[in-house]
């Protein structure tokens, strides 16, 4: 069972930078490719951005492509997002979440991620 616990989340306005962190108890940390999620009101849940096991493949939704950018530090079991130019339509709850074990993918689809955290807000004000 991997626990994961964002953090970083908040009020900014537009133009804007936040860095969200997630924070994972599993010691095999480096088993799972990663990915951050989010979700505005009223809105399904949709991809962000996504990485590999070891971090040498990224994907981005075209919505952030050049704003945002997904890292990870599997020595200390966490993954980044670094959010630049943030926008009102940013706003939204983002979460963490962690692949199938050892799997050697990275989806954007939320079926492919078995553990969440539980969500850290994101408001961007105009």
């Amino acid at each position: 069972q991997v626990q994961l616990v964002e953090s970083g989340g908040g009020l900014v306005q537009a133009g804007g930078s936040l860095r969200l962190s997630c924070a994972a108890s599993e010691r095999t940390f480096s088993s799972y490719a990663l990915a951050w999620f989010r979700q505005a009101p009223g809105k399904e849940r949709e991809l962000v951005a996504a990485i590999s096991r070891s971090g040498g493949s990224r994907y981005y939704a075209d919505f952030v492509k050049g704003r945002f950018t997904i890292s990870r530090d599997n020595a200390k079991n966490t993954v980044y997002l670094q959010m630049n130019s943030l926008k009102p339509e940013d706003t939204a709850v983002y979460y963490c979440a962690a692949g199938y074990r050892n799997a050697n993918y990275v989806t954007g689809a939320v079926a492919g991620y078995v553990y969440w955290g539980q969500g850290t807000q994101v408001t961007v004000s105009s």
